[in-house]
């Protein structure tokens, strides 16, 4: 016991012993800042009665803190919490610059698109044609010959590859108008929480790793200097206060290796350059697969014409472009469908049948198979666009979208490391507190 009591009371011991527990600190700061960052995807917590309105009063940063301003207090992952900014700022940096609704539309080939849809629609036309009579002149419907029904449903499916190419044709004119990306984006994201995890995740992988390996190097540096400050001074505070400083800038450190300088630089012949943009042509390929697979894809894009805030505006531009072709389709029988039931009631058929017909022409964007087999045609534009990036935007692309939260990353830091050092003191020197 003689023995082991000396050890601990060695001030060589206890002097390197610093730097050990500053550096296994500084690992454990971002190995557990890792999990902050992306756990849990969704927000876990207690409710607190009356905790919400408290927390409106609290200075701003501190409303950012996951749950408070929703009374609960727990924690959400700082990435998936922050699931529709970093929608906002992936348009606004990247997808943006990367292409147009217009350009992403054309990429998609609107005349595969075209024949995708003329193969699901074929085989609804009788049904659709069949239910608008049935509705608006069931009488006349049922005392039509069945040749003439049949004529009149042929000639619709004779017409459909001409009125679905005027449609498609439509779409991409006023696509535009029709698709907001940043909207559609910040929907998805917010919906999908997980996924932004996977986009941080994926894409810097390699550099979060090392980040939790160079903590230790990092608190183990910084711990030498500590080491010395507490020889001179020997107060059982200067390691806890230290270790706070210790803990904030291992933090930061780590989080300047990996995006910091944004542009390479070259000191005393040593390239500096941060980690995550050296490697801006292989993430540019990563994130180029997600964003084509996940997010800018003709399943997305046709849910958002349909059911999106626009969606009124893509259901009346369909009806107005498929009546003229309807009427052409009607062909030989139109005169006589005219004078059979008049021509306002022509009309409403024509408008009813057009009406129903709309939402099937984008139905077939949101068969999830041909989505995917068009996505790579998209994610070639990404890729290629996104190696393009100046690096300014490649980096903002994801550390915009948690910079005014790594306040948090960093007072975690900080209370770990006042942690580390108290435990120092316990361990090595609890005689400092007589």
């Amino acid at each position: 016991m003689d023995g082991i009591s000396t050890f601990f009371e060695n001030e060589w011991v206890i002097f390197w012993t610093i730097p050990i527990f500053t550096g296994t600190v500084g690992w454990l700061i971002n190995w557990t800042g890792l999990i902050m960052l992306f756990k849990p995807v969704r927000l876990y917590g207690v409710r607190v009665p009356g905790l919400a309105e408290v927390a409106r009063l609290l200075p701003h940063k501190l409303q950012e803190i996951p749950g408070l301003l929703y009374g609960r207090l727990g924690w959400q992952g700082i990435v998936p919490a922050r699931a529709a900014k970093m929608g906002s700022i992936a348009v606004d940096k990247a997808i943006a610059k990367i292409g147009t609704p217009q350009e992403f539309y054309q990429h998609l080939d609107p005349p595969v698109i075209g024949e995708h849809i003329v193969s699901i629609m074929e085989p609804k036309v009788p049904e659709i044609v069949e239910g608008v009579m049935l509705r608006q002149h069931p009488q006349l419907w049922k005392s039509l010959p069945p040749r003439l029904k049949d004529a009149i449903i042929q000639r619709v499916k004779q017409q459909l590859p001409n009125i679905v190419e005027e449609i498609t044709d439509e779409i991409g004119e006023h696509i535009d108008q029709l698709l907001d990306p940043k909207i559609m984006v910040i929907e998805h994201f917010r919906k999908n929480p997980a996924l932004v995890n996977k986009i941080f995740y994926d894409v810097g992988e390699r550099e979060l790793k090392l980040m939790v390996r160079v903590g230790f190097v990092f608190g183990f540096l910084l711990g030498i200097p500590v080491a010395i400050i507490d020889v001179f001074f020997h107060l059982w505070w200067t390691l806890p206060f230290l270790g706070v400083i210790v803990g904030w800038i291992t933090n930061l450190l780590g989080m300047a290796l990996i995006f910091s300088p944004v542009e390479e630089r070259r000191i005393l012949g040593i390239k500096v350059h941060g980690l995550f943009l050296r490697r801006q042509d292989e993430v540019a390929s990563i994130y180029a697969k997600i964003i084509a697979d996940d997010v800018i894809t003709l399943e997305n894009i046709g849910d958002f014409l349909l059911y999106g805030p626009r969606g009124d505006r893509t259901h009346q531009m369909l009806e107005e472009a498929m009546g003229p072709a309807i009427d052409r389709a009607a062909g030989p029988v139109r005169g006589a469908l005219r004078v059979a039931v008049g021509t306002r009631e022509f009309d409403a058929i024509r408008d009813q049948v057009a009406h129903d017909s709309a939402a099937h022409t984008i139905e077939p964007f949101k068969d999830p198979s041909f989505s995917a087999r068009q996505s790579e045609k998209i994610r070639l534009l990404f890729e290629k666009r996104t190696r393009e990036l100046p690096s300014q935007d490649f980096v903002e692309m994801l550390r915009a979208a948690i910079k005014e939260d790594e306040w948090m990353l960093y007072a975690h830091g900080a209370v770990m490391g006042f942690g580390g050092g108290l435990l120092h003191v316990l361990i090595f020197s609890s005689d400092k507190f007589l």
